[in-house]
C-alpha cells in the first residue's frame, strides 16, 4: 500500500485524512480530527494560523505512532480568499483575517470607483464577493496599514502552510484564482488591474501549477515530528477545486455542487467563459486542475442551518441535527422562503431572528417552529440551487441531465431530494469525503501512481459510494419557484 497524507481545513474543523493506495482503490482514514475555531479581537476577526499549524504536526505524529510513518507526500487544502504577509525576513506579519470580518464592507464599491467593474471582471473573470483577495487587500491599502506596507510576500492560506513545512514560497494555482487578482486567460497575476487599485504587486510569488511539487519537509521538522524527507505537493489547494477533481464522471455533461458550509455550482470546463451573460449573472471563473476552468457561482450553503442550530444551542435548547431535520420532515411544505444569499444572512448569530426577519421584510408568515425554519432554509437553498443550474445551462447553451453532489453535505438526505425535486433533474451524490479524496488523488497524480484526470476518476468511482435521487412533485416545486422569484426579487 502506498501511504498518503492529505490535511483538509474547512470554516469549522480540519483533518488529517491517512489515504492509502493498493493500485485500484482508494482507501481513507481519518487519524486527526481538530476544530477550527476563529478568534474575535477589539481589531477585527481572525484565523488561529499557529493553532492550525500545531494541529498538523499532530496528525504527523499521530501517523508515526500508528506505525504510518512512512507516508510518501503530503497535500494541504483550505478555503480560498484568505492570507497571511511575510517580511523581508520570511517571519509571519499578523494574524490572517477572517473572510467575515467587517474590513472589506463598502470595497467592492470602492474599488469600482478606481477601476469600473465591467474592467475588473474581464480581467479576472471572477464573481464579485467583498470577501475576495482583491478587496481584503484594497482594504488594507485604504487604511494605510503597516503591515502591508512591511510586508515582502502574500501567501494564501495553504500557501503559508506549505511555507512553514518547507521554507518554500508560492502560490497555487486553483487558491490564487480565488482571489479576484489572477488573469484567467494567462494564469498569471492581473498585474494592471492591481496597480490601478495600488496593490503591491511585488509581495506576489509565483503561480505554480496544481501537482507540482512545493518542496520538501524541512529537516528541522523531520527531527521533530521523526518522519522522513517526503514532497509537500501543491494539490488543488482550494478544498473545491479538490472536490471538484473527486466528481466520479469520467465523460458526459454534468454539473457539480460541492456541498457544504458553502455551496459552489458550477461545471467543469477547458477554458474561461467571460461574456455578457457570466458577467450579468455574476459567475465566476476558478482555476481547476490542469489548468481547467471551474465556471461556478457561490451559493450560502448551510451556513443559515449550522448558524440557527448554534443559536438554539446556546439558549440551552440542544437538538441534534437528525432530530431538526425530523422536526422540519414533519413542518409545513413550501410556506415561506428566503434568499439564502441575502446579505443579512452573511454574518453569524441570532439567524433564526434574522430568517423571522426576512419573512417579514417580504410579507410571509414566519415559521412556527424550529422544524419550520429549518424546512424553510432547506427549500430555500433548493430553489437557489435551481436559480444557479438554470444559469449554468443559460452560459453553456444546452440541457445539463445530470447534478453530482459532493462533499459532507451529501449526507443531508433532506436538502439532496429537495434539490433533485427543484431542479426536476436526477441527482447523484457521493463522494462525502470529496476534498480529501480530491487532495489524494492529486498526489497520485504528481508521484505518477495514476497516469490521467480520468484515471483517478474511474479510480474514485471504483472506491467510494454513490446514491442516486430522482425528482417528485413536480408540479407543486415549479409553483413555489415562481413564488420563490418573486419573493427575492422583491
Amino acid at each position: 500500500m502506498l501511504k498518503l497524507l492529505a490535511f483538509d481545513y474547512g470554516a469549522s474543523s480540519g483533518r488529517g485524512i491517512l489515504g492509502r493506495f493498493d493500485g485500484d482503490k482508494l482507501h481513507l482514514e481519518e487519524i486527526h480530527r481538530f476544530s477550527n475555531d476563529p478568534v474575535m479581537l477589539n481589531s477585527g476577526f481572525y484565523w488561529d494560523i499557529l493553532r492550525l499549524y500545531h494541529e498538523m504536526k499532530q496528525g504527523m505524529i499521530k501517523c508515526v505512532k500508528g506505525g504510518h510513518g512512512d507516508f510518501a507526500s503530503i497535500g494541504i487544502d483550505t478555503w480560498g480568499v484568505d492570507f497571511g504577509l511575510l517580511d523581508s525576513k520570511g517571519e509571519l506579519l499578523g494574524i490572517p483575517t477572517h473572510y467575515r470580518d467587517s474590513r472589506t464592507d463598502g470595497m467592492i464599491e470602492e474599488a469600482c470607483k478606481r477601476v469600473p467593474k465591467r474592467e475588473i471582471y474581464e480581467q479576472t473573470g471572477i464573481q464579485f464577493l467583498k470577501f475576495n483577495t482583491l478587496y481584503q487587500l484594497l482594504a488594507m491599502k485604504l487604511n494605510n496599514s503597516p503591515i502591508l506596507e512591511k510586508a515582502s510576500t502574500m501567501l494564501f492560506i495553504p500557501d503559508l502552510l506549505n511555507y512553514f513545512l518547507t521554507g518554500v514560497k508560492a502560490s497555487e494555482f486553483t487558491i490564487a484564482s480565488t482571489s479576484q487578482m489572477i488573469d484567467p486567460r494567462t494564469g498569471g497575476w492581473a498585474k494592471d488591474l492591481l496597480t490601478k487599485l495600488e496593490i503591491p504587486i511585488s509581495i506576489l510569488t509565483e503561480v505554480i501549477g496544481t501537482g507540482s511539487i512545493v518542496g520538501h519537509v524541512t529537516q528541522s521538522i523531520q527531527d521533530e515530528l521523526n518522519i522522513q524527507s517526503v514532497p509537500v505537493i501543491a494539490v488543488a489547494e482550494h478544498d473545491t477545486g479538490s472536490a471538484v477533481v473527486s466528481v466520479p464522471v469520467i465523460e458526459g455533461k454534468y454539473a457539480y455542487l460541492s456541498s457544504g458550509t458553502w455551496s459552489l455550482m458550477g461545471m467543469e470546463l477547458p477554458a474561461p467563459v467571460i461574456n455578457d451573460t457570466t458577467y450579468s449573472l455574476n459567475y465566476t471563473n476558478e482555476g481547476g486542475i490542469y489548468k481547467t476552468t471551474r465556471l461556478l457561482k457561490n451559493i450560502m450553503g448551510l451556513w443559515i442551518y449550522q448558524e440557527c442550530k448554534r443559536a438554539w444551542d446556546k439558549e440551552g435548547e440542544p437538538l441534534s441535527f437528525d432530530e431538526l431535520e425530523a422536526q422540519a420532515t414533519a413542518a409545513e411544505s413550501l410556506a415561506a422562503f428566503i434568499d439564502p444569499d441575502d446579505d443579512m444572512f452573511y454574518g453569524p448569530g441570532k439567524m433564526p431572528d434574522k430568517v423571522a426577519q426576512y419573512c417579514i421584510r417580504t410579507n410571509q408568515k414566519i415559521p412556527a417552529s424550529k422544524g419550520g425554519i429549518v424546512r424553510c432554509v432547506m427549500e430555500s437553498l433548493a430553489l437557489k440551487y435551481r436559480m444557479i443550474f438554470e444559469g449554468l445551462e443559460q452560459i453553456a447553451g444546452f440541457s445539463i441531465p445530470v447534478l453530482h453532489i459532493v462533499g459532507g453535505g451529501t449526507k443531508n438526505i433532506m436538502l439532496n431530494q429537495f434539490t433533485a425535486n427543484s431542479i426536476g433533474k436526477p441527482v447523484i451524490t457521493g463522494p462525502i469525503e470529496a476534498t480529501a479524496i480530491g487532495n489524494l488523488s492529486t498526489q497520485l497524480l504528481a508521484l505518477g501512481e495514476v497516469s490521467s484526470l480520468s484515471q483517478a476518476r474511474a479510480m474514485i468511482k471504483r472506491s467510494f459510494p454513490t446514491q442516486e435521487y430522482l425528482p417528485v412533485d413536480s408540479e407543486r416545486w415549479n409553483d413555489a419557484y415562481d413564488r420563490f422569484l418573486k419573493i427575492i426579487n422583491k
